[in-house]
């Protein structure tokens, strides 16, 4: 229990005194008594659960890292050893890779030596080409033939001396020998005359069956061009029902354009008459309207007149049916006095009471033909309403379509006046692609021509160099190097006419035939040039039979 003095002084002597000692009991130690003690694995525990850390994760992380790196540490170990069979599957791998490898550098080689074949035999086959090529040639032909001609001239001399021989030696040989060889080739003659025979017969049979395929492909001939006539007519016919279509169409069209423009001219006029229609029917309307309220007026006024002088009527009667029974009554008993009025009192009453109905359904028929008036007035006006907004509308409408129509217009002709702008460029850039086409077509032409010079020259060239190496062969073969040296001269061209540039042109005759004319330079030109031209006046005189 604490002191009530402390340091000398009062409890509560003054404010120093007491501030003093609440830092006294302020600065006290704590007491051991009530403070938790913690261990130093608890201590980190919270200290990791306020830094929010899983120890437990982090371990079991660490443990993944150490297995990974303890995994490719011993794969990389065992990536070494050969004696697995991952080493024996990467040894043979690697062995099967420079199999590999070295019959792909065999099959290059190969491959290698094949195309330098095949390119040694594509140059065998574009010179053989090249040379088969130029022994087609019209000149190499030509001289090919005439080479021959001189075998042929070397063969027909070798067979005229052995037929000399022949000749000569038959001179010596028996008779005997004679007319048997004579026999043989009688009956050799013999021979081939019936070959000949059968040959002729043959041929002939071979004609016939032409002649028999020529009429029928000429049938057939006729055949087709009845069948292309008939198509063609077809065609025709297909084409004028075409064009009667079209024309229909067109009329059609305009037909339809005629009779909507007339329906559209007919819808102003009738729309035009419904109006005045329905003025001369709200005239007629109103008329009958006011000849109908006269009428009523007049009614009303008659019935009115008509029920005064009934109800006049009715009252006479009455005064005199009064009159009566007072005379009756005066001489009945009171009672039936009374009787008699009370009846005359309720007829009295049930005729008040029918004119008064009479009068409500005259008031009702009245209010009646006032709201049917009211609501013919009201359908008027909505009529009237209604026509001035569809007149308005439809105002409206043509106003737009011709605003439409006008932008339209005006586009359509800006867009043809695009289009036209357009088409003049395309145009100028077609002129200016064909004047450049032309350009480079003359020019390759007169390259092409220029090549086909120079061509010529070197074929000109290759084939003296050739005709004179053929030449000098046949020289020392001893053959007729006549027609070779004939060949040898012409030109390029095989024609009669004077050689230029080593090309021989052809001139033919403009007919059906296409013959080639002679050489116009020989012996019948020249005397038809003598005969057309004087060269010694005096010697044409003399020929045209003039003595002066």
């Amino acid at each position: 229990m604490a002191s009530v003095v402390q340091y000398g002084r009062r409890r509560g002597s003054s404010k120093r005194a007491s501030s003093a000692e609440e830092v006294s009991s302020m600065i006290q130690p704590p007491d051991l008594r009530q403070v938790t003690v913690l261990t130093k694995a608890e201590w980190l525990r919270i200290q990791d659960s306020l830094n929010h850390v899983d120890k437990e994760k982090q371990s079991l992380r660490e443990a993944t890292k150490q297995r990974e790196a303890l995994y490719s540490k011993s794969q990389e170990v065992v990536k070494q050893w050969s004696n697995t069979i991952a080493g024996q599957a990467q040894k043979q791998l690697d062995a099967k890779k420079i199999r590999d490898e070295i019959a792909e550098e065999k099959r290059k080689v190969v491959d290698k030596e094949e195309a330098e074949y095949q390119e040694r035999k594509r140059k065998e086959a574009i010179e053989k080409a090249k040379t088969q090529l130029y022994y087609q040639t019209d000149r190499v032909k030509g001289f090919h033939r005439a080479l021959l001609l001189t075998e042929v001239l070397k063969e027909r001399d070798a067979q005229i001396e052995l037929k000399q021989r022949i000749k000569d030696s038959y001179k010596d040989v028996d008779k005997d020998i004679t007319d048997m060889m004579k026999t043989k080739e009688d009956e050799a003659l013999r021979q081939e005359q019936e070959k000949a025979l059968q040959k002729k017969l043959e041929r002939h049979a071979v004609a016939e069956d032409l002649k028999h395929r020529i009429k029928e492909n000429l049938l057939v001939r006729e055949q087709e061009a009845m069948e292309n006539k008939k198509d063609g007519e077809e065609i025709q016919r297909l084409k004028e029902q075409y064009q009667w279509e079209q024309r229909m169409e067109e009329e059609k069209q305009a037909r339809q354009k005629k009779d909507l423009m007339q329906a559209h001219l007919e819808h102003l006029t009738n729309r035009d008459l419904i109006r005045a229609t329905d003025t001369q029917k709200q005239e007629a309307e109103e008329e009958k309207r006011k000849a109908f309220l006269t009428a009523k007026q007049k009614m009303i006024k008659l019935r009115k007149d008509r029920e005064a002088e009934l109800f006049r009527e009715a009252q006479m009667r009455r005064e005199k049916i009064k009159d009566k029974l007072t005379v009756v009554q005066q001489e009945k008993i009171d009672d039936e006095e009374q009787r008699i009025a009370k009846a005359v009192a309720e007829r009295d009453a049930k005729e008040a009471q029918q004119l008064w109905k009479e009068e409500e359904e005259k008031a009702a028929m009245l209010k009646s033909i006032i709201a049917h008036r009211e609501l013919l007035r009201q359908e008027k006006e909505q009529k009237d309403k209604m026509a001035k907004q569809n007149n308005q509308e439809t105002l409206q409408a043509k106003k737009e379509a011709d605003k439409t129509f006008s932008e339209k217009q005006k586009l359509k002709a800006q867009k043809n006046k695009e289009d036209g702008r357009k088409l003049q460029d395309f145009n100028a850039k077609q002129m200016a692609g064909k004047l450049a086409r032309l350009q480079q077509l003359r020019r390759d032409d007169e390259d092409f021509e220029e090549k086909s010079a120079q061509l010529m020259v070197e074929e000109a060239k290759q084939f003296q160099l050739y005709s004179q190496q053929v030449i000098s062969a046949a020289a020392e073969a001893q053959r007729n190097v006549f027609p070779l040296c004939k060949a040898a001269r012409e030109g390029i061209g095989g024609g009669v006419g004077p050689i230029s540039i080593g090309v021989m042109p052809r001139y033919l005759v403009q007919d059906s035939t296409g013959v080639q004319m002679p050489n116009y330079v020989s012996g019948t030109t020249q005397n038809i040039k003598k005969l057309n031209e004087a060269i010694d006046i005096e010697e044409a005189k003399k020929r045209l039979g003039f003595s002066w």
